[in-house]
């Protein structure tokens, strides 16, 4: 468990390095400065990988369940390294958008780590396993973005990309050399007459609950990525120029980090213990509260704070489903079921900045008061998902 969830912090400290900074890298670098066509491509930047990652995650989840989820973990992190190192050679804004793509397409990290340790630990800890992985990326993502603001400032945003994919390389190597699977894959299960078992998805198998929650994880990431691509912006709007600007977003991206490692913590714990739709119905509402009051901030000693408070409410609400998932679902098809749900995450992230992205362009600050609105939207969802379910239960019994 340990070691996939290094793996992970070294795979989302490398997407963390240079991804962050990718407004800036479209201006300096790519030549992107009128204000509407840089909105454009920030808003494709940010929503095109979701869009192959959501058509090849369920593809990756049948390969998992068939021939195991260890070596779909190092498929997507080496995939990572070189994507990763492919951007920092880009030379137009399409070109960026076609690696993008490809991305989406060969990675997701996450989602296979999700699945190799919901196989490999007991029923009883895999809240603590799923809570501690996003533990990970949180701090992952905190070490890349802190770190990779130093490099992209002194060394320049094509090298903060060409030591992304080192650090993805190294998360790839960690987990090829250093673990092993301990569940038997599907194509290498005997069957009673002596032939391999084919992995084969029985969607009766899946009960109407598991589709309510792909629906809540897809709206979770339509909201949670609204405002997420136009930070950057709303930092170089309070800096007031591109000079030094990648420290400023990095010191930001950190602490929104910091929170979501202890949100990713404070959620693994409870998940175990309280019911996940009260918790996250209760989060989902504080998120709404700082996420608005970004539309108002002008200067970094209120952002960081408020950012903080943003970030740890909404790092709650998605790793609390991701246990509900890891507890709930049968073992021999969680790597469809977290394909799935990266499918839904997907649509979400793909949608958000799109949309986000009409927004900006006609007022900047208006984007993270939608994306409170979205929060709030998101919490009179979950609590009708609960009363739901409590009416179902009192009538059972």
């Amino acid at each position: 468990m340990a070691l996939v969830w290094a793996s992970q912090f070294l795979s989302i400290m490398g997407f963390s390095f240079a991804l962050p900074f990718a407004p800036y890298f479209l201006q300096e670098e790519l030549g992107v400065v009128r204000h509407g066509e840089l909105q454009l491509w920030v808003a494709l930047f940010s929503s095109s990988t979701a869009v192959t990652m959501g058509i090849a995650a369920p593809l990756w989840g049948l390969l998992a369940d068939r021939f195991g989820k260890r070596v779909m973990l190092i498929r997507a992190n080496l995939a990572g390294a070189v994507v990763m190192s492919l951007m920092g050679a880009a030379q137009t804004p399409l070109m960026l958008i076609g690696l993008r793509l490809l991305q989406g397409a060969l990675t997701g990290t996450m989602t296979a780590a999700q699945a190799f340790l919901a196989g490999e630990m007991p029923h009883e800890r895999r809240g603590l396993a799923i809570g501690g992985l996003s533990a990970a990326v949180f701090s992952g993502s905190m070490a890349g973005a802190f770190c990779g603001g130093f490099v992209a400032h002194w060394l320049g945003y094509r090298m903060a990309f060409y030591v992304s994919g080192g650090l993805l390389l190294a998360a790839g190597l960690l987990v090829l050399c250093c673990t092993r699977e301990t569940v038997v894959p599907a194509a290498r299960q005997p069957a009673p007459d002596g032939s391999p078992v084919r992995a084969r998805v029985h969607w009766r198998d899946l009960s109407r609950t598991f589709y309510g929650v792909l629906a809540m994880i897809g709206a979770i990431a339509f909201v949670r990525q609204f405002d997420m691509a136009f930070l950057p912006l709303l930092v170089q709007e309070i800096h007031g120029s591109l000079a030094g600007v990648s420290l400023w977003s990095g010191w930001l991206n950190a602490c929104g980090s910091v929170a979501g490692l202890l949100a990713g913590l404070a959620t693994g714990w409870l998940s175990d213990r309280l019911n996940p739709l009260r918790l996250v119905a209760v989060a989902a509402v504080a998120a709404a509260v700082f996420s608005g009051w970004q539309m108002f901030i002008g200067t970094f000693a209120v952002l960081f704070p408020v950012r903080f408070g943003t970030v740890f409410f909404a790092g709650t609400l998605e790793p609390a489903l991701n246990a509900w998932l890891a507890k709930r679902v049968p073992e021999a098809r969680q790597g469809v079921a977290f394909g799935l749900a990266s499918t839904t995450r997907s649509i979400g992230w793909t949608v958000g900045p799109i949309l986000a992205g009409g927004v900006a362009a006609m007022n900047l600050r208006a984007v993270f008061g939608v994306a409170a609105l979205g929060f709030l939207a998101l919490a009179l969802l979950f609590r009708l998902a609960l009363h739901a379910r409590t009416k179902s239960a009192t009538r059972s019994a």
